[in-house]
C-alpha cells in the first residue's frame, strides 16, 4: 500500500533534515582543513599510512575530469532530484530504511561537494592514505563511496528484484 501524502512529506522532510546535518558536518570538516592544513605541512595520523593534507580538487572524485564545474553541478542536481523522488516512492517500512539512508548519504555527499564548487570552484580534500598513495578525499566523498558500496550489496544480496519495483501514486 502506498504511503499517504502526509507520510511522503514527512519522509522527504526527514531525509532533507538528515541531508542538511550531513552537509553541515562535511562543510565543518572542510573548514577545519582550510584553517589548519592550508599552506601547512601534512599532519600524519598514522605514520606512513594516513595523513591530513590540504588539496584543492578542481575535478571529480579522485581528481578526474579537472575543470568540468558546470557538468558536476548538473550531475549533482540531477542525482539529488532523482534520489529524492526515489525516497518519495519507496515504502516507509523498516525493510527499506537501509536503501533510503544510502540515498540520503549519496545526496549529502553530492551536495556537500557541490557547495564547495559553487563557493570556491574547487572541492576541499584533506584525507590521504599514504600507504597506498590513494587520491586525497573528503567526508562527502566517504558518504558517496560507502553508500554506493552499501547500495550494491543491498541490491545484490538483500532485496529481491520484485521488492525494487516501486510505483508512484
Amino acid at each position: 500500500m502506498p504511503d499517504s501524502s502526509k507520510a511522503v512529506v514527512r519522509k522527504i522532510l526527514t531525509a532533507l533534515f538528515i541531508i542538511v546535518v550531513l552537509i553541515g558536518f562535511d562543510q565543518w570538516t572542510k573548514k577545519l582543513a582550510v584553517e589548519y592544513l592550508m599552506n601547512k605541512p601534512s599532519i600524519p595520523l598514522i605514520k606512513d599510512v594516513l595523513e591530513l593534507t590540504y588539496v584543492e580538487n578542481f575535478g571529480a572524485a579522485f581528481g578526474m575530469m579537472q575543470g568540468k564545474h558546470g557538468f558536476f553541478t548538473i550531475i549533482a542536481i540531477c542525482v539529488t532530484l532523482f534520489l529524492l523522488f526515489a525516497i518519495a516512492v519507496i515504502p516507509l517500512t523498516k525493510r527499506y530504511i537501509p536503501l533510503m539512508l544510502s540515498f540520503v548519504f549519496i545526496i549529502a555527499g553530492a551536495l556537500g561537494n557541490l557547495v564547495d564548487r559553487v563557493l570556491h570552484t574547487y572541492v576541499v580534500d584533506f584525507i590521504y592514505f599514504k600507504l597506498i598513495d590513494f587520491p586525497v578525499f573528503n567526508v562527502a566523498d566517504i558518504y558517496i563511496s560507502v553508500s554506493c558500496a552499501v547500495l550494491v550489496l543491498l541490491v545484490m544480496f538483500y532485496y529481491k528484484d520484485e521488492e525494487l519495483n516501486f510505483k508512484f501514486r
